[in-house]
């Protein structure tokens, strides 16, 4: 049953990949024009291609291969790409468009994925906290003006944070991912400045997020004290946290879990706000760069694995559905 469920939803993670690789492929076709070739015209004019402009030129024919037919240069769009081959950078040739999202993937991977688990974990138990009608008074006063924050913009925060404390206190530093000319190594120095320059990058985030995770959890916990299995569990006898977290907690979570991959597979494409604020050299600050030089290839193949990053995300919570609620394979089954 549980083997048919997974073969199922990897069919349709494929599915969703090949899609996304197919729209990649068809994009800069449908547009009117080469937008490429015009953006290296103007590179030409301005002098500032960082590189031969005809090689640019040969290099982005030979990988789209324009004077062949529409099928052929398909299938040799889906070898290059299952080469990891996304193309050259245009703004700073001859740099390789995976070259240049390996280099910020780390960062932004881990920015974003310890603000991201941090702010779920924090704001689920808070939310499910909310919607329990055992616990103190004063978490309820405390609980909303987190969820406050919820609606204020994570950059308006970071830009806050920044301003308090790297102007004013000067206790973290402004921008940038590390200390100019230190020297990187697997050390405890590399680590605290690593630290140091991502925790306002990080806070911003984590206050932004986690009233709206407290928010869903609310609801849910709510919907679900209703329940027979809560009044059964109640009658008898057992312990108030263990039906908090076994029963209502357990059962409350799902929906959340769906928004937690969502957001998982949106990390690849970084916070940009936020990680252009405070200069951080991650994938969304690497975007912002790409859009702001026209370069063409690196948008495009940011875009190709922010598309397979979501679709790999779904893939593994569908994974985990059926260990949390066994129903789910059975009803698909």
């Amino acid at each position: 049953m549980y083997f048919r469920y997974v073969t199922r939803r990897f069919g349709l993670m494929l599915l969703v990949i090949i899609l996304a690789v197919s729209i990649n492929f068809l994009l800069p076709r449908l547009m009117p024009g080469d937008p490429v070739e015009a953006q290296l015209n103007q590179l030409l004019a301005t002098g500032s291609g960082g590189g031969d402009i005809s090689a640019m030129v040969e290099s982005y024919r030979s990988r789209f291969g324009l004077d062949r037919p529409l099928w052929e240069q398909y299938l040799s769009y889906w070898g290059a790409t299952l080469r990891l081959d996304l193309g050259v950078s245009l703004a700073a040739y001859p740099e390789r468009v995976v070259d240049a999202i390996l280099a910020g993937l780390p960062w932004t991977l881990g920015l974003l994925g310890f603000a991201t688990l941090v702010s779920f974990t924090l704001g689920t138990l808070l939310g499910g906290l909310m919607g329990w009608p055992r616990v103190p008074r004063w978490l309820q006063p405390f609980g909303s003006s987190v969820v406050l924050l919820s609606s204020v913009p994570y950059f308006l925060i970071g830009m806050v944070l920044l301003y308090v404390f790297a102007i004013v206190w000067r206790i973290f530093p402004a921008g940038g991912g590390l200390p100019f000319g230190i020297q990187t190594g697997f050390n405890w120095e590399t680590i605290s400045a690593i630290a140091m320059h991502a925790a306002l990058p990080a806070a911003s985030i984590i206050l932004a997020e986690i009233g709206a995770w407290a928010l869903g959890m609310r609801g849910m916990m709510v919907s679900v004290l209703g329940e027979d299995y809560i009044s059964l569990a109640d009658a008898k006898g057992l312990k108030p946290r263990r039906i908090f977290f076994w029963y209502a907690m357990r059962n409350a979570l799902l929906p959340q879990l769906t928004k937690l991959a969502l957001a998982m597979g949106h990390i690849v494409s970084g916070a940009i706000l936020v990680e252009v604020i405070f200069s951080y050299p991650g994938i969304g600050f690497r975007l912002y760069q790409a859009i702001q030089s026209n370069d063409y290839f690196v948008i495009q193949g940011i875009v190709l694995v922010l598309s397979i990053s979501i679709a790999v995300a779904m893939f593994i919570l569908d994974l985990i559905y059926p260990l949390i609620d066994p129903r789910i394979a059975a009803e698909e089954a």
